[in-house]
């Protein structure tokens, strides 16, 4: 039998950006400066279009490391996962 988990919070934050790169270099400063804050997960961070909300692109890669950790780089990089 699975563990029982408790069910988590999304909080949905528009923004008057209007380009897809504004809105990830805005999460990747929300990230550097709140990464402090350990009950917000940075590595599942999406973006989405106002009017298509439920097509979401990741910001992070967020892959596992060897290990503790996750991939820090953005989405789709080039070159091995790193913190």
């Amino acid at each position: 039998m699975a563990p029982v988990t408790e069910q988590r919070w999304i909080i949905h934050l528009p923004t008057t950006l209007t380009s897809a790169d504004e809105a990830a270099a805005l999460a990747v400063t929300l990230r550097d400066s709140l990464g402090h804050v350990t009950v917000i997960d940075f590595g599942e961070t999406t973006l989405s279009e106002e009017d298509s909300q439920f097509v979401r692109t990741r910001v992070w890669c967020d892959a596992r490391l060897d290990g503790p950790g996750r991939c820090g780089h953005r989405n789709d990089h080039d070159g091995p996962c790193a913190t």
